[in-house]
């Protein structure tokens, strides 16, 4: 820990694992269940061709709830919760690689970029196939003349579509049948050059925010609150350095794409360089209660997992 921070950080030799990652589990599953309408509603709004069904976030919203219902918005999301094993992935790499580069350099920044870039290697190799297989069912519905793929949809009678049994295996099939296995890793180039930058400006960005409010805050401002002030602050400004990438990783994964590069080609000559923000005002919109779920649940869960010797050497 470095005593010349306000903010303590909780380092992994601190942790009682068992606790970790007992709690952990419940914690990434809520994060998911809380963040993915907006999720689903960023990847239609990142495929369509310019503004041809939605006109925006809201939008989206109020046309999906309106024509599919809210199981509109979670389709492909039991799929979703294999993500699980990358989430407890993603944590133990972090912390494991903090605590190795933390024997090279003792700067905080140094240590959470490296460790939040290759957190989200070993995370998106597993993601990769999930996400695949996911946002194939969320273009489903209104969106589905955008995907390669179809699946059974029923009409209630109320007029809105809901899936039919066994759509997960059979687009697991479809995929399988048209691209063999490589299909299920379309787009990893993109997603490791979307999210392993990302991650990695993220970590250094929220501490370096939380850094900067405690010193404005006053002295008995809990840290917890300052946290999650700054959890969101950094889920914005990486949300808007990596977005152009994040529309192409999306492109190539749901049409079907091969080339990162020509994807990014077509799409700057289709759509021009607003075509690369597509999608930011719903992915900021995601990501900040993302980020302040996740940093209240994440730090929370740290120190409900501080083995108990430390408990009352640790000021909050």
């Amino acid at each position: 820990m470095q005593q010349n921070r306000n903010i303590q950080i909780i380092e992994w030799e601190d942790l009682d694992k068992r606790k970790f990652y007992s709690f952990g589990v419940f914690m990434t599953m809520t994060i998911r269940a809380t963040v993915y309408p907006a999720t689903l509603i960023r990847t239609r709004l990142q495929v369509q061709k310019g503004k041809s069904l939605y006109n925006g976030t809201f939008d989206a919203f109020f046309k999906i709830l309106r024509a599919e219902g809210v199981r509109g918005l979670y389709r492909g999301f039991m799929v979703n919760t294999f993500t699980l094993i990358s989430g407890q992935a993603y944590i133990t790499t972090y912390e494991l690689v903090r605590k190795y580069v933390s024997n090279y350099s003792k700067d905080n920044t140094v240590k959470s970029l490296v460790a939040g870039g290759a957190a989200s290697l070993v995370a998106q190799t597993i993601t990769v196939p999930i996400d695949v297989i996911s946002q194939q069912l969320m273009m489903q519905g209104q969106g589905k003349h955008l995907t390669r793929f179809r699946v059974k949809l029923k009409t209630e009678a109320d007029g809105k579509t809901k899936m039919a049994f066994g759509q997960t295996r059979n687009m697991i099939a479809q995929i399988f049948a048209a691209d063999g296995f490589r299909g299920f890793y379309r787009g990893y180039v993109a997603s490791l050059l979307t999210y392993i930058p990302n991650s990695a400006v993220w970590w250094p960005f929220y501490h370096f925010y939380a850094e900067q409010l405690s010193k404005m805050a006053p002295s008995d401002c809990p840290h917890l609150l300052l946290q999650a002030m700054a959890g969101p602050l950094a889920a914005a400004t990486a949300s808007t350095v990596t977005n152009p990438m994040d529309v192409v990783r999306a492109r190539v994964q749901v049409e079907g794409r091969t080339s990162v590069i020509e994807t990014f080609r077509h799409l700057l000559a289709e759509e021009g360089f607003w075509g690369m923000t597509k999608g930011l005002s719903a992915r900021i919109i995601s990501s900040i209660p993302t980020a302040i779920v996740m940093v209240v649940g994440y730090e929370t869960l740290k120190r409900v997992s501080l083995r108990p010797e430390l408990v009352d050497s640790r000021h909050w």
